[in-house]
């Protein structure tokens, strides 16, 4: 990751540990020995009552590039590491979390819509993955759960989204998905290709909506309007692609260490 991070200057890594370690400092001193405390995104710094996070350029340049969460609610006071459910909310992981229609918060989260956290992460993926299932769940019924939960999370769009077997699909499938959820975020248009730089929110290019997966079909529509709050004219478009859908590139760790 050291080497990712090192050769792409502008990408932001995020990492959220399901944290199994008991040694003190543990985490500390791998993130430590692995080079990576030079770009920890310092807790200090993270909002903590659901504010904005800074614009994408602003952490570049301040080489805050990597945002690390825990589990472990001890670990933000002992070892700096922020504790995931104080700044993220998420919907049920599992087969709740691709049932059409329904999008609940899980039992650590606080409610989706909740302002007392800025992340949102939607988990869509059955509790026993089938490989064979994937291009038919990460088509239009995703398309349909990402809408859900952007009316569940009081029109919110998601930060991540976590899926399997990403690359499969019977249309543009995951990577269209988050290009529409970018597109509504940054610009109000149908995906992010429509969007125009330094153009007014709402102005959108021609782009063909593929039905597969449109969210425009009444069926699958998102409803009211999500603004930045910073202005679009100052934040990279390919950053964005990776900040707001995905969220930064979005690793979910196992931990445990003794």
């Amino acid at each position: 990751m050291e080497a990712f991070l090192s050769s792409n200057p502008t990408e932001i890594v995020t990492i959220i540990i399901e944290d199994y370690v008991h040694t003190p400092k543990g985490l500390t001193k791998l993130f430590t020995d692995a080079g990576l405390d030079k770009y920890w995104f310092p807790v200090s710094k993270m909002p903590k009552k659901g504010e904005d996070w800074p614009i994408v350029t602003d952490m570049a340049r301040d080489n805050h590039r990597l945002l690390v969460f825990t589990s472990d609610s001890s670990k933000e006071a002992t070892e700096g590491i922020a504790y995931q459910w104080r700044y993220m909310v998420e919907n049920e992981p599992g087969d709740p979390g691709v049932k059409q229609g329904s999008c609940s918060n899980r039992k650590e989260s606080k409610p989706l819509p909740s302002k007392a956290a800025s992340l949102f992460l939607q988990n869509y993926f059955p509790t026993i993955p089938v490989q064979a299932e994937a291009c038919k769940e990460n088509s239009a019924p995703l398309t349909d759960m990402v809408a859900t939960c952007y009316k569940a999370a009081g029109n919110t769009m998601p930060n991540f989204l976590a899926v399997n077997f990403y690359m499969r699909s019977d249309g543009g499938g995951v990577f269209d998905a988050l290009d529409r959820m970018n597109g509504q975020t940054l610009c109000g248009c149908v995906s992010v290709t429509a969007c125009q730089a330094r153009a007014p929110f709402g102005t959108c290019r021609n782009y063909e909506v593929h039905n597969s997966t449109s969210p425009t079909n009444p069926t699958r529509s998102f409803s009211g309007n999500v603004q930045l709050t910073a202005s679009a004219s100052r934040i990279n478009l390919t950053s964005l692609l990776v900040t707001y859908g995905l969220s930064f590139f979005f690793l979910l760790l196992v931990f445990y260490l003794k």
